[in-house]
């Protein structure tokens, strides 16, 4: 039974979401935290900062870790095929479609359309992750006590190498992971 929940679960995020793995974060956090209840808000960012890590999609890392963290290697393995398959019947279809009707006007309006929600999708993940590693499980809080400085000053310090010097995003994230793991022993 389980393997049929990992598989539909998955298989539901494969097929709605659009805009690539950062617009899928959050019909994973729905499917993977509030309604199946297999990690904890928590234990999600772990999974997407582990998910950006690691090569290949973070859909599909999402998935083989959920899999097997619930129902081992046989687990992993429905999973991922769940979240890829509704990808490859879609891609298949739209390719052609795509090279039968690419110069309707109504296809082009379609992808146009399409846009601006992925960007929502991708900006209301990015805030959710934002405020959890700010302010913690509780969320944003106005009490300057709750808030975690050396979070904050890590986001600004990347985000500020990142904008101005053009640095890798792999040297921000190692350096990040560096500085932020002394600190947090430290303090």
């Amino acid at each position: 039974m389980i393997y049929l929940q990992l598989f539909w679960s998955f298989f539901q995020i494969g097929l709605f979401s659009f805009g690539g793995g950062m617009a899928a974060m959050p019909l994973i956090q729905n499917q993977v935290v509030d309604i199946n209840g297999w990690l904890t808000l928590a234990e999600f960012t772990d999974l997407i900062t582990i998910s950006e890590m690691t090569p290949g999609p973070i859909a599909i890392n999402s998935a083989t870790f959920v899999g097997t963290q619930i129902a081992g290697l046989g687990g992993a393995l429905v999973s991922t095929l769940g979240c890829i398959l509704p990808s490859c019947i879609i891609v298949s279809l739209l390719a052609w479609l795509y090279g039968k009707y690419k110069e309707l006007t109504v296809i082009k309006g379609v992808l146009a359309g399409l846009r601006p929600t992925v960007v929502a999708l991708i900006f209301s993940a990015g805030l959710s992750i934002l405020v959890l590693s700010f302010w913690g499980q509780g969320g944003f809080k106005w009490d300057i006590s709750s808030t975690d400085f050396i979070a904050v000053t890590l986001f600004a310090a990347g985000l500020f190498l990142l904008r101005e010097f053009k640095l890798n995003p792999i040297f921000i994230m190692l350096g990040s992971g560096v500085v932020g793991g002394v600190c947090y022993l430290l303090l």
